[in-house]
């Protein structure tokens, strides 16, 4: 598997963020075995929001809450967070882990396919974090590109590894190729040069985890 950063640079980064409260300790012992963002792209997706001044975030796809934890330790107390899980029993253990927290009162629990309920949800959203099934990823930007907030951004995860996507075939895809690709790389591949070529958002691509990419709506 291509590796988004040298173990050297992974270390570094890890070590420039301090260390998360207990309950996302807790959170990042459960994820051994459960795919998350991970700690270094938490707390940048935490930076972003506090960088935007975020009082309402959106998320596709949010397992058992580890990214809106980051996500809500940034929300004023008036914010709001919707998570959307098609699994009943993480989007429970999202709600136990953002009580434990004290943010539950700021986030929306939505149990379903993210891209049908963000139908239900007006914007505007000052950041959006897309992190569900990669084949979904166009879909999900063509739903939620008009509802963010100038100023806002849009993070897609897994944009360059993981997911089952071929990094090398997204690469020539968005170099102007035409490789074979399975539809995760599709996915992905259609998604980068959708944000790539929208005149509304500024879009630039950033290697920590497994690659993700932001958008800024101008």
């Amino acid at each position: 598997m291509t590796e988004i950063l040298p173990d050297e640079t992974k270390r570094f980064v890890r070590a420039a963020v301090a260390e998360p409260d207990e309950t996302l300790q807790a959170m990042e012992e459960r994820g051994e075995d459960f795919p998350t963002v991970g700690r270094e792209v938490g707390q940048f997706l935490r930076l972003l929001a506090y960088a935007v001044d975020a009082e309402r975030i959106f998320e596709f796809g949010s397992g058992f809450g580890y990214s809106a934890y980051w996500f809500a330790e940034a929300l004023p107390e008036d914010g709001e967070i919707v998570l959307t899980e098609y699994d009943a029993d993480e989007l429970d253990e999202a709600r136990e882990y953002l009580e434990a927290g004290g943010f539950a009162d700021r986030a929306t629990f939505e149990n379903g396919d993210a891209n049908e309920i963000v139908d239900h949800h007006d914007g505007p959203f000052d950041v959006v974090l897309i992190d569900h099934n990669k084949d979904g990823y166009p879909e999900a930007w063509e739903s939620i590109r008009g509802k963010v907030a100038p100023g806002g951004v849009v993070i897609a995860d897994n944009a360059m590894i993981a997911g089952g996507q071929d990094f090398d075939a997204i690469l020539d895809a968005i170099e102007g190729g035409n490789p074979e690709m399975n539809e995760n790389t599709r996915g992905i591949a259609e998604y980068l040069l959708a944000v790539r070529d929208d005149p509304d958002f500024e879009t630039s691509a950033i290697p920590l985890g497994e690659g993700i990419a932001v958008s800024y709506r101008r």
